[in-house]
C-alpha cells in the first residue's frame, strides 16, 4: 500500500536535487586524499602523520553524520544544509592557511564535520519519500558520494599541478557557496505525517523478528561497519600514495581512485535495485564477501595496468556496502528517528575508514610496504562477514520490494 508521497514525480525530482547537493558536498572527505602527497611534501612528515588530516576529516564526518541527522530529524533538511555549507567553506578556508600538519588536520575536522550533511542525512531524508523504489533511491543519493570522488580528485589533480593544494581548496569552497547553499531552498517540503505513520508498521514487524531492539541492533550494525569500512578504507585512501611509492606519481593515483569510485557509483546502482528485491541484510552480504576477494587481488598486483584493473574491480565489489546498511536501518526502525539511527550507523562505518586509513599508514611505517596493510584489511572485513552471517540467520527481513500494508 502507498500514497501520493511515495514514488512520485515530487520524488524523483528531489532525488536528483539531492545527488547535485551531495555531488559538491561530499568534495572535502576525497580532496585530502588527493593532496596527501603534497602535504607530506611540504611539512616534511612520515606517511601516518601525512594520514592524520585525512583520519580528522573521517571522524568529523562521522560524527556528523550522527549529530547532523538528529538535526535534521528536528529541524529539517534546508537549514541544516544552509549551516553546513557555511561550515564546509569555513573549513577550506582555515586549511588553506594552515602552516603545520596539526593546523591543517584541526581544518579537515571542521570540513569533514559539515560534508556529513552530504551523505547520511541525505540519505535519510530521500528514504522517506520512496517506497517500491526505496533500494535505488538511498542507492543513487549514497553514489553522490563516489561521484564526489570521481570528479573532484580529477578537477584537483589539474588545479593542485598548476597552483598547489590551496588553490584547490579555494575552488572547492566557492563551489560550496554557489551550488549547496541555493539547492538547499528547493528541498523545503517536509515529509507529511501520515508517511511517517505508515512506516511504524513494517518496522515493528522486522523488529519482532530479529528479537533486538533499536539500540542494540545499531550496537551491532555499527561494529560490522567497524569491520567493513577499516577494509574499504585500504585502498580508497592509500592509492595515491601507493602510485607514488611504485613510481607511478599522484596523478596515475588520482585515476585509480576516480576508476575505483565509478566502479563504486555502478556498485551502488546495481545494489540498490538487488536490495528492492533482497532486502539490505542479504545485500549487504554479498557486497562484503565480494570486497574481502577484491582486497585479496590487490596482493599480487603492483604493475600499472593490473592496478588499473583491480582498482575498478574493487570499486565494482564494495559500493554498496554502506548504503546498505541505511536500508537495514529504514527495515527495522522507527521512520521519525530515521536521521537519527542512520547517522549513528554511519557514524560508525565512517569510524571505520577513518582507523583504517591512519592503520593503514601506521602499518606501512612499520613493514616498508602496504602488503600487510592489505592482509589487515581482509581480516577486518572478515568480522563484518560474520556478523552479517549471524543476523541473516536469526531473523528473515522482508524485502522491500514486496508489499506489506502500512509501509512506507
Amino acid at each position: 500500500m502507498t500514497s501520493a508521497t511515495h514514488d512520485s514525480t515530487y520524488s524523483w525530482t528531489r532525488l536528483c536535487l539531492t545527488l547535485m547537493v551531495a555531488l559538491v558536498a561530499n568534495a572535502g572527505m576525497w580532496a585530502i586524499i588527493v593532496i596527501m602527497p603534497a602535504v607530506q611534501a611540504e611539512f616534511g612528515v612520515s606517511r601516518a602523520d601525512a594520514s592524520l588530516p585525512y583520519t580528522l576529516t573521517m571522524i568529523g564526518f562521522a560524527v556528523g553524520n550522527f549529530v547532523v541527522g538528529r538535526a535534521v530529524d528536528k529541524w529539517g533538511v534546508t537549514p541544516v544544509l544552509v549551516v553546513c555549507g557555511l561550515i564546509i567553506s569555513g573549513g577550506y578556508g582555515l586549511a588553506m592557511l594552515s602552516g603545520s600538519i596539526l593546523w591543517l588536520s584541526l581544518a579537515q575536522l571542521v570540513v569533514g564535520f559539515g560534508t556529513s550533511v552530504g551523505f547520511g542525512p541525505l540519505i535519510a531524508d530521500i528514504s522517506h519519500w520512496f517506497m517500491k523504489r526505496r533500494g535505488i533511491a538511498v542507492a543513487i543519493v549514497a553514489s553522490g558520494n563516489y561521484l564526489s570522488g570521481a570528479i573532484w580528485p580529477l578537477v584537483l589533480a589539474r588545479v593542485l599541478a598548476e597552483d598547489g593544494w590551496r588553490a584547490s581548496y579555494a575552488v572547492l569552497a566557492l563551489a560550496t557557496l554557489v551550488v549547496v547553499l541555493p539547492l538547499a531552498f528547493a528541498l523545503r517540503r517536509a515529509v507529511p505525517d501520515t508517511a511517517h505513520q505508515m512506516a511504524e508498521a513494517a518496522a515493528l514487524s522486522n523488529a519482532q523478528s530479529s528479537g533486538l531492539s533499536s539500540r542494540a541492533l545499531a550496537c551491532l550494525l555499527g561494529l560490522a561497519g567497524v569491520g567493513c569500512c577499516v577494509a574499504m578504507s585500504m585502498p580508497q585512501v592509500h592509492i595515491v600514495s601507493y602510485c607514488v611509492d611504485l613510481g607511478y606519481g599522484p596523478a596515475v593515483g588520482a585515476e585509480m581512485l576516480s576508476l575505483m569510485l565509478l566502479g563504486g557509483v555502478a556498485s551502488r546502482l546495481v545494489s540498490g535495485l538487488l536490495a528492492d528485491r533482497l532486502g539490505g541484510v542479504r545485500t549487504l552480504l554479498l557486497g562484503s564477501v565480494l570486497q574481502a576477494i577484491a582486497l585479496a587481488l590487490y596482493l599480487p598486483s603492483d604493475a600499472l595496468i593490473s592496478l588499473y584493473v583491480v582498482s575498478l574491480v574493487f570499486g565494482l565489489s564494495q559500493g554498496g556496502i554502506v548504503p546498505s546498511y541505511a536500508l537495514i536501518v529504514r527495515e527495522y526502525m522507527p521512520a521519525r528517528d530515521a536521521g537519527t539511527w542512520v547517522g549513528f550507523v554511519l557514524m560508525a562505518t565512517i569510524m571505520g575508514m577513518a582507523l583504517g586509513g591512519w592503520m593503514s599508514g601506521w602499518v606501512y611505517d612499520v613493514t616498508g610496504s602496504y602488503q600487510m596493510a592489505f592482509w589487515n584489511g581482509i581480516v577486518w572485513n572478515g568480522l563484518n562477514i560474520a556478523i552479517m552471517v549471524w543476523l541473516l540467520g536469526r531473523s528473515r527481513p522482508r524485502a522491500p520490494a514486496q508489499p506489506l500494508s502500512g509501509t512506507i
